[in-house]
């Protein structure tokens, strides 16, 4: 079993299913499924599915933890009935045990509607994460997605109306989109204030219309150093709106290792690492600002938990201070009282500043 990198204690354990297309009335032009969600069979059996949630209750050790079980990918209301009755039937198995405490699924926003959702509720689906992607209606179309914004908006403010945990999925870079048209879709979320976003950048799987426009040079991805830039501007916009950011980029699978599978776009294995990491050296330059230049030693105080984010990948972010501040000493206190998203900072000339980075708890 694989463990989510981003994994943190206090986080519910999710217990998750692919479906594989399943459900989806045509095919995005940057969807292969098998590559971003892993080789997964289409046909899930109930011994399969009672062994992979045994599996994860047995691996948990915290017992206290709230356990969810997941069915993503594809579209699950726009399955047929039978099939989500099925797949919601075994899962309330484990639901009326109580050793599973709810059900999420991910959808698409135009097969939402009252109706869908009572059926969800009365099978203990808590949580629904919606493939919103963008809300540009010109970035929809070429992605075709075979919706508009407004599905999107409609369906999340039925969802949060009905009192449903409300997540969305943007992606960034899609084709048509820029800067300015992915600005708007966060200041729309922003707006309509989901419980929860996940955000990826664009990666061009082989196998897709992308791929085809990729090489014929009508497409070009972001590079890593954009894709990290949007997203943090993405963490900028959505958290003090009170969005909670769970996931950056999608979880590196063992399809995407192989040989021409990802054919472009910003693959990082730690994408998530890089942009906590920008987000860190943003609020550190913050706090330096306020330091004189010739200050001696600089004492950071950060905790356990965030010292690698802090720090940057190789220590990129501890040499761009030391480039600020080429005469001083950097020392890194992670002392276990410190909380997460605590950043502090104090030096030899008696200066003292602090600060909390929000959605870092």
């Amino acid at each position: 079993m694989k463990r989510n990198p981003e994994d943190r204690p206090g986080k519910p354990l999710i217990i998750p299913f692919f479906i594989m297309n399943g459900g989806c009335p045509g095919k995005c032009v940057f969807c292969n499924e098998k590559i971003a969600a892993g080789d997964f069979t289409a046909d899930l059996r109930r011994d399969v599915f009672d062994a992979q949630v045994e599996a994860y209750l047995r691996w948990n050790k915290d017992r206290r933890r709230r356990v969810e079980i997941a069915f993503y990918g594809g579209n699950f209301t726009g399955l047929a009935r039978a099939d989500q009755e099925r797949l919601l039937g075994w899962a309330g198995a484990f639901l009326e045990s109580g050793r599973a405490a709810s059900v999420r699924i991910s959808t698409r926003p135009d097969d939402i509607d009252a109706e869908r959702l009572e059926f969800l509720r009365a099978r203990g689906v808590q949580t629904v994460e919606l493939g919103v992607q963008s809300f540009s209606d010109a970035v929809l179309r070429r992605a075709r997605r075979g919706h508009d914004a407004d599905a999107s908006v409609r369906a999340i403010r039925l969802l949060k109306a009905c009192g449903f945990e409300t997540g969305v999925h943007l992606m960034a870079g899609l084709p048509g989109d820029t800067k300015e048209s992915f600005a708007e879709t966060l200041a729309q979320t922003a707006k309509l204030r989901p419980d929860t976003a996940r955000i990826h950048p664009v990666l061009v799987f082989c196998d897709t219309p992308l791929a085809d426009d990729y090489r014929c040079g009508r497409y070009a991805p972001l590079d890593l150093a954009q894709a990290v830039l949007w997203c943090r501007t993405a963490w900028d916009i959505l958290v003090p709106a009170g969005v909670r950011i769970i996931r950056f980029g999608l979880q590196t699978t063992p399809e995407m290792a192989k040989d021409g599978a990802v054919l472009a776009g910003p693959l990082h294995p730690s994408f998530g690492s890089l942009v906590y990491a920008s987000i860190f050296l943003s609020q550190s330059l913050a706090l330096l600002s306020r330091i004189p230049r010739c200050a001696g030693r600089l004492c950071f105080r950060v905790a356990g938990r965030d010292q690698s984010h802090f720090r940057g990948p190789a220590n990129a972010n501890i040499e761009t201070i030391k480039k600020l501040y080429p005469g001083a000493r950097i020392v890194i206190d992670t002392t276990d009282d410190a909380k997460p998203g605590h950043l502090s900072l104090c030096c030899d000339t008696g200066d003292s500043f602090s600060l909390d980075i929000p959605g870092m708890q």
